[in-house]
């Protein structure tokens, strides 16, 4: 199969589909890899390193797009990006599609197979390829949060961990997954005042245990969401609900009710945003302000540590990507339900039913099972 790598377009995105050795991997399989010139460089993988490994070096995104059969991305693809897929072409990156109807539109009209790092699954029900930048953005969180509650970045003036006869900084965080989680980590490690709220209650039970009592672990309700956030000079957006838009659960009325120069950081941005002040940033312009409250919405937030978020995204997408490869799409979705859980578009089909939920209304969509629709 010949695989194609494009640069990555949206604003200050370094990231790349796949790394060198990743390259190499799928050349060791008998497969051709084109990467279009400087797609790696902005994260030291130079065109050198990729011919190095085998790969053959494209000077236009055009190009790669005419000669692929799949194209290994980071990021959704931009409109442009999605006038130049073709029927039968197989996409292989994160696409976010349901707060995306513009989207969702090109790559139906596309008829190209479409298959999202964020939907895949596993035995153990959770998300392993979305994991990678889920743990990357929950790390950054604290940092990007601790960073605005800077004075002079329109914050506070906190110390998210104090210092000895001065309170730490209070963080909540909403949401207990692997973003919650690794906030936490991040958090309790500055040595701030850290709650996290979430609605399971074996997960409170798990996140107790993890965390020793280091941390506050609060049922969430909309009261509960009320109190501490008011008390909260940081809080971290981290609820998914798995292809399906974010729901909005730190309203306006919270968020007028926050504290002057607190911060809060949505990670849940690409599906939505789980604030109702939420809105997209990018990493030239991260932060807006609501009700004297800073908000941090960066929609492609673990591209900020391009290098460190690649190599992890490359170590969890290379053996689905290598199935696809050898096997063909259709058959690799067959042979392996999580796979096909990650297949959102399919031939103009929608095989996504939070995607469907989302926008079949709006857009005339009807859901038809992924293992259907490739039958």
């Amino acid at each position: 199969m010949i695989i194609g790598v494009p640069k990555e377009v949206k604003n200050h995105e370094y990231r790349v589909g796949l790394t060198p050795a990743a390259a190499n991997e799928f050349i060791q399989h008998g497969h051709t890899v084109l990467v279009e010139t400087h797609a790696g460089e902005g994260i030291g993988f130079s065109d050198d390193d990729y011919e190095l490994a085998g790969a053959q070096i494209i000077d236009t995104a055009k190009a790669i797009f005419s000669q692929a059969e799949m194209i290994i991305k980071v990021k959704e693809p931009q409109p442009f990006e999605c006038e130049m897929l073709r029927p039968d072409q197989i996409l292989y990156t994160y696409l976010h599609l349901a707060p995306d109807p513009v989207q969702t539109e090109l790559l139906v009209k596309s008829k190209a197979i479409c298959i999202a790092y964020e939907t895949v699954t596993d035995n153990a029900g959770t998300l392993p390829l979305l994991a990678p930048m889920s743990e990357v953005a929950g790390r950054m969180a604290i940092q990007a949060g601790a960073h605005y509650l800077e004075k002079a970045q329109g914050g506070n003036g906190t110390l998210l961990g104090g210092v000895p006869g001065v309170a730490p900084g209070n963080v909540v965080i909403i949401g207990g997954g692997v973003v919650g989680t690794n906030a936490a980590k991040m958090a309790v490690g500055l040595g701030a005042d850290v709650t996290i709220l979430d609605r399971s209650l074996p997960r409170l039970r798990e996140l107790d245990d993890i965390f020793n009592g280091r941390v506050r672990t609060v049922y969430s309700t909309t009261d509960a969401i009320a109190q501490y956030s008011a008390q909260a000079d940081l809080v971290v957006g981290a609820v998914l609900i798995p292809g399906a838009a974010a729901p909005k659960l730190l309203t306006r009325k919270h968020i007028a009710n926050m504290k002057k120069g607190a911060v809060v950081v949505d990670v849940a941005i690409d599906q939505g945003g789980c604030f109702a002040t939420s809105k997209a940033t990018t990493h030239q312009e991260p932060v807006y302000i609501i009700d004297d409250v800073v908000h941090y919405c960066v929609a492609n937030m673990p591209g900020g540590v391009a290098r460190t978020s690649t190599l992890a995204l490359n170590n969890a997408t290379l053996p689905f990507g290598l199935a696809i490869a050898n096997k063909g799409a259709e058959q690799a979705l067959k042979d392996d339900v999580h796979l096909a859980n990650g297949l959102n578009v399919y031939k103009g089909l929608v095989t996504c039913q939070g995607v469907v939920d989302a926008l079949g209304e709006n857009l005339n969509l009807e859901y038809i099972p992924a293992l259907q629709a490739i039958s």
